[in-house]
């Protein structure tokens, strides 16, 4: 699995399992939610500075969404 869909799959698990929308968690991290919909279906690759966002908003470390 490539790092792009490895991501993609880790943020979907990680919100589903929190009962978030994805325009929920868009919001709390302060992205838009298409850009956080790309990030999810891994047609983009995040920056970290969007990663450390998210792993704040899903309450856990950025080294989570990449293991």
């Amino acid at each position: 699995m490539a790092p792009i869909e490895h991501t993609a799959k880790k943020l979907r698990g990680l919100r589903l399992a929190r009962e978030l929308t994805q325009q929920q968690l868009a919001d709390r991290a302060g992205i838009s939610g298409g850009y956080y919909a790309r990030l999810e279906r891994g047609e983009q690759d995040p920056t970290l500075t969007v990663l450390e966002k998210l792993a704040k908003a899903l309450g856990v470390k950025v080294g989570r969404l990449l293991e």
